[in-house]
Formats: structure tokens, sequence, C-alpha cells
């Protein structure tokens, strides 16, 4: 029986219209974000073909809302480098266990890798059976097309405003603090908030002018050394 099952067809539209709808909770949280991204493109000073090609280029939310203030600052190239690998390390460890192995095509595997974002691993960690490679490029897919979507409309609305909105440069902060919130209230990961405010503020006392970057070496350092105690500590059942 299992044989059978594993042999039947896959329905490609059913698995394409299934992976899109799978993403609608998400998307229609990313959207908004994509807007307020777009409309942060023109409200600093940049051109507005910078909105799409960040999503094309980038595809992370987080880091793009973050490129486009380095970027306007003119943030040295090496700075912004190790600051988009620091904030998006974490996407190392989603591969652990994140369905790549249902894509079987080189390079819609290749977009997978690009496209796994928070949204799309979040959606496999909730639903962890049942995929194929139809359904997960269409998820990942359609977040790409409400991120890139959102910005453009962003970018439209900005033109079409008679001045900068103020305070629309906090959607950076309430994204992460909103996702700080998340993550705690859900995984009752209070002591890596602490954590992490400890390395922050460890940093912003010694090195004030590179805080963050030396904020989140301490917190990615103090990560691993975490890690190693918790394996080491872990009775072995080998």
């Amino acid at each position: 029986m299992s044989s059978e099952v594993a042999s039947r067809p896959v329905n490609r539209r059913a698995e394409i219209a299934f992976g899109i709808r799978l993403s609608l909770p998400a998307g229609l949280g990313m959207f908004p974000i994509g807007i307020a991204f777009g409309l942060l493109v023109i409200q600093y000073g940049l051109p507005w073909w910078m909105a799409p090609a960040l999503s094309i280029a980038v595809f992370a939310g987080s880091v793009e809302l973050l490129l486009i203030g380095l970027i306007a600052a003119a943030t040295p190239l090496a700075t912004i480098a190790l600051t988009t690998l620091l904030v998006n390390f974490r996407h190392v460890f989603y591969a652990f266990s994140f369905p790549l192995h249902v894509v079987k095509n080189p390079l819609a595997r290749a977009y997978s890798v690009y496209a796994l974002i928070d949204e799309a691993y979040a959606i496999t960690a909730v639903n962890p059976r049942g995929w194929n490679g139809w359904r997960l490029l269409a998820t990942q897919i359609a977040f790409q097309v409400y991120w890139v979507s959102g910005g453009l409309v962003g970018v439209l609305f900005a033109s079409a405003l008679p001045g900068p909105v103020e305070g629309l440069e906090f959607a950076l902060c309430a994204l992460f603090v909103t996702l700080t919130l998340d993550a705690c209230r859900s995984r009752k990961e209070i002591p890596s908030l602490v954590m992490a405010l400890a390395c922050f503020g460890g940093a912003l006392l010694l090195v004030p002018d590179s805080a963050l970057f030396v904020g989140m070496l301490l917190f990615v350092a103090a990560l691993a050394v975490r890690f190693l105690l918790t394996r080491k500590g872990a009775p072995d059942h080998g």
C-alpha cells in the first residue's frame, strides 16, 4: 500500500494551489512590510529600482530593511557584507531541517536554497509532512511575489506623497521586536533574549561606534558556547 502511495503521480496544479494557500497567512503579513520597505527606499533618497533589485538579489526582509539604511549612509562594503552575513547566519541552521530533498531539479533546488526565508522555514516546521517539489516551490515563489509586489506598491505610494512620512524608519525595529516577542512567547527563549541583551549592552559600553557588529559577534559566540556545553552535558545514548 505504501509503495502505491509513493508511486502515485503528483497533481501539479493541485499541489501548486495548495502551496499558495499555505503561503497566504504569512504573505498577508509580508505584503504591508514590503510596502514600508518601498516607502523607505524613496524616503532615504535611493532610486526606485533599488526596491525590486534588493528584493531579487537578496530576498531577506530584515536584511533589506537594514541594507537601505546602510547604503544611504554610504557604509563601507566590508561592513555591509559582514552585517549581512551575521544577520542571515541563522539560515545556515534552517537547511538542516528544511525539506530541500523533495526538490529534484538542480536549478529549482538552487532557487529553494536562495528563497529559504524565515516564513518558508516556519511553514515547513509547522507542517513537516506531505511536502513535494511543486508545493514547496509554489510556497516560496508566492512569498517572493508578496514581497516584491509590496515593495513596488510602496515605491509608487511614496512617489505620490508630498513629503516624507516621519517614523517610517521604525518599521525595521518594529519587525525585530515582533519577531523577538513571538520567539520568546512560543519557544520560551528567555535565556537567549537575556544573552542577546547582555552581549549588545557590553558592546555598547566597550565599542559604541561598532556596537551592532560586535554585539552580534558576541551573541554568536555565546550561542556556540551554550550549544557545546549543552551537548557535552547531554546523556550519551550511543
